[in-house]
């Protein structure tokens, strides 16, 4: 998770009002804003970049966390996204917004930090493209639990206990992966420790035939 931020200006002082510790006063106002608008004007922003990089923007997160905003900034794209991937989107959203002040005005005013990530397991998939990007996973969605086997133009198939089930994208609700852990009994550690011990007693008994006839 890349992060970055930006020092907001230092708000005036108001007439007769008690002067405070140095340190307080330092310390930037939070601005009021209205979250839904805001994150509305940052995704029209940084949208066409995240494109232009080749991800999707999945979602976009405004939070207030102390003096400053938190703008977190979740991208995908088929095969997922490294390290490397995160800290140029990271890089180009920040530029983004920057060219967008200077020429158009606030975007997101005073301090912020933005977190650029990719989704985890427990996103909802809703879109065609999630689907696609979990075949083999298992998923439960429209109280079924299957395996997706197949995403098309239409919708998906889904493996419920050997049986297909075929669901149009207009019918499901949002899925969700489920979280598998291997049985123990299935797993494979390699060869024991007693099958190692009986195959260096065989390596040894046929070592010493072959000593045993040479002169």
């Amino acid at each position: 998770m890349t992060q970055r931020g930006r020092a907001g200006s230092r708000p005036g002082s108001r007439p007769g009002a008690r002067r405070r510790d140095e340190a307080a006063d330092r310390a930037p106002a939070v601005p009021r804003i209205d979250l839904v608008a805001t994150r509305a004007k940052v995704r029209a922003v940084i949208e066409p970049v995240v494109e232009a990089a080749g991800y999707d923007l999945e979602d976009v997160g405004l939070s207030r966390a102390g003096r400053r905003y938190v703008l977190r900034v979740l991208v995908d794209a088929d095969g997922g996204i490294n390290l490397d991937g995160v800290a140029v989107v990271s890089r180009e959203i920040s530029a983004a917004l920057d060219a967008a002040e200077e020429t158009g005005g606030e975007v997101l005013p005073g301090e912020y930090q933005l977190e650029v990530g990719s989704p985890g397991v427990d996103r909802p998939l809703t879109q065609p493209r999630h689907w696609r990007r979990n075949i083999t996973r298992l998923v439960a969605v429209n109280g079924l639990t299957g395996r997706v086997v197949d995403v098309d133009e239409s919708g998906i198939v889904l493996d419920v206990d050997g049986t297909p089930r075929a669901l149009r994208f207009d019918e499901l609700g949002p899925g969700k992966v489920q979280i598998e852990f291997k049985r123990m009994d299935e797993a494979d550690f390699g060869p024991d420790d007693a099958d190692a011990e009986d195959d260096d007693a065989e390596d040894d008994d046929a070592d010493d035939d072959e000593g045993e006839g040479e002169e």
